[in-house]
């Protein structure tokens, strides 16, 4: 997995949390409301998330910690939830041959 350059991480969470702010004082305000989102977008391609507050989070764990560390945690985590979910009891077997019977 390649990750960013620290710097980068900082900057834009940096961009993010200030935004966050701007998004939290004014929340009626369009404008206001889509960069803070183009900057959570930005961050989650960064951190390789799907949701902003998850990438916020990575990243600030990314920068507490060594690029090892970080790797080596991710390295643990459950890569999909869904893919247990979707199978059955043991034993059992899915085949849309037998669904009609």
């Amino acid at each position: 997995m390649l990750l960013p350059a620290k710097a980068e991480v900082a900057r834009h969470l940096r961009r993010y949390r200030a935004w966050e702010r701007a998004m939290l004082a004014a929340p009626a305000d369009l404008t206001v409301r889509a960069t803070f989102e183009d900057a959570g977008y930005t961050l989650c391609v960064l951190m390789g998330k799907r949701c902003a507050r998850e990438a916020a989070n990575a990243a600030e764990r990314y920068l507490r910690i060594t690029a090892a560390a970080y790797l080596r945690e991710q390295d643990e985590r459950p890569r999909t939830a869904g893919i247990s979910a979707r199978r059955g009891p043991p034993g059992t077997r899915r085949s849309s041959f037998h669904a009609g019977r």
